[in-house]
């Protein structure tokens, strides 16, 4: 930096350049030249839930008269700026920073003092005004837990809502229409595009039901926990106030957790909420594969469905078209997959009264939360609103299907039938065909058996 550029700010071990322009000051300076790593910073819904945090615990310290209303007000009026989404560029600090989140914390302290001094023109302290009450310790894994929450409450579950809506849609547009059943990619019983919608479905719902229930435990807070647990220089009601405000604040539910120490210094709740993502991720893999088989082809694969064309496939070849949504959707749920490896790791990096990866954690998550909010609806709006049913082509493979067989098991017998279904693979002829000829039963009779639709019914043929 250019000395023009810079202003001098000092702390307890000095003096130090900061840029002129910036509203934080040195704290957040020695930890931007410090950690020169990935030059990625925090995420944004963090930064607005440690915001959230300045901002209860700041209403709570004038509800107590441990804090000057007025310097009260200039601060929690800093916050809501933030809040806002504004000064996002003054928050330069890196994801792998101190291990307890502290220089965010003092960035985030820094900023909002700088703003409220600005504002009304008294000297605000980062430490003795804005992280009154607090610590870095409780703050950050609180500000982690809220931003978890409220992504997946204002993002992930909209998203989710979406494509199963979406599938219920095409349940009632494409339900109908039977389909080759496929075990182990090879030909098996029908099945209707309901039957296989429907499980899409189940599986979607099913994981945001495990989230639901995760997110229970990341709601209740520790903060009041202060430096280890133990609530040095924090009014003991402050943890029941807190949650209070910022239940108010965020109109969701928070409360304080009973033993602050468990979510200062481990990290299961968000752990297991991070394996409920890969839960999600894996439902999302599994459609994806899928959708791919089913659209594959359209002349030499599956060719039962085609996907909406969105680009071109090739640089080379011309006119060929790919299955790009659900390979990008894919490759996010991968990315969460190992997500949920990182999270895991960082989160029995908990030593004594204090887990030593929170920065790590939170952006992990929270990109976690991200990537499968954007992939669902993705999925929803490009690929599974959008996807022809080739009814041609399906009705053409199943006449031909040999496992329509196993329907006459109960009337001719499993070798009869196998025979039978051999014989028309062999001379790729309709099943029906050759069960007239190998068979004393009739046209009509093998037809009421062997109809697919029927046949997706389960239960005995003919009943």
């Amino acid at each position: 930096m250019k000395k023009n550029d810079t202003r001098v700010e000092e702390d307890s071990m000095g003096s130090i350049d900061v840029p002129k322009d910036a509203f934080y000051q040195a704290q957040t300076q020695r930890a931007v030249n410090n950690f020169v790593v990935s030059g990625r910073t925090m995420p944004a819904p963090f930064i607005r839930a440690l915001a959230m945090v300045k901002y209860c615990v700041a209403k709570v310290n004038v509800k107590l008269g441990l804090l000057d209303s007025h310097i009260a007000e200039a601060i929690t009026e800093s916050c809501e700026e933030v809040i806002a989404n504004d000064y996002l560029h003054h928050f330069p600090v890196d994801v792998y920073q101190t291990g307890s989140g502290t220089s965010s914390n003092m960035n985030m302290n820094e900023v909002l003092a700088t703003l409220a001094t600005i504002k009304y023109g008294i000297v605000i302290s980062p430490n003795d005004h804005v992280n009154m009450s607090q610590s870095s310790n409780d703050s950050v894994p609180t500000a982690t837990q809220i931003s978890v929450v409220l992504e997946c409450e204002n993002t992930l579950f909209p998203a989710i809502n979406d494509i199963v809506a979406a599938l219920e849609t095409r349940e009632k547009d494409i339900g109908h229409i039977v389909k080759t059943g496929r075990t182990h990619l090879m030909d098996a019983m029908p099945v209707t595009f309901a039957q296989e919608l429907v499980a899409w479905r189940r599986q979607i719902v099913f994981s945001k039901t495990c989230i639901e229930y995760g997110l229970c435990t990341v709601r209740q807070l520790g903060q009041g926990g202060t430096a280890v647990g133990t609530g040095i220089n924090a009014d003991k009601q402050l943890p029941s106030l807190f949650a209070t405000e910022l239940s108010a604040l965020t109109k969701t539910h928070f409360e304080p957790h009973p033993h602050p120490f468990n979510v200062m210094g481990s990290q299961e709740s968000l752990v297991a909420l991070s394996g409920q993502l890969r839960t999600l991720a894996v439902a999302i893999i599994k459609i994806c594969n899928d959708l791919r088989w089913m659209n594959s082809g359209p002349l030499a694969g599956l060719g039962e469905i085609e996907l909406e064309g969105l680009q071109p496939g090739s640089s080379i070849m011309p006119g060929k078209v790919n299955p790009i949504i659900p390979e990008s959707a894919a490759m996010a749920a991968v990315k969460v997959m190992g997500n949920d490896v990182t999270i895991g790791i960082a989160g029995q990096s908990g030593n004594f009264e204090l887990n030593v990866m929170l920065p790590l954690i939170a952006d992990t998550l929270l990109e976690s939360i991200m990537l499968m909010a954007n992939s669902l609806s993705m999925l929803a709006s490009k690929a599974i609103l959008s996807f022809k049913v080739r009814e041609s082509m399906l009705k053409r493979t199943l006449a031909k299907n040999p496992i329509l067989i196993t329907a006459l098991n109960p009337v001719i017998g499993y070798l009869k039938a196998a025979e039978i279904a051999q014989k028309a693979y062999r001379e790729d002829r309709p099943i029906i065909d050759v069960a007239l000829e190998e068979t004393d039963l009739t046209r009509e009779r093998l037809e009421a058996l062997l109809n697919p639709f029927i046949l997706t019914k389960g239960g005995i043929a003919g009943e």
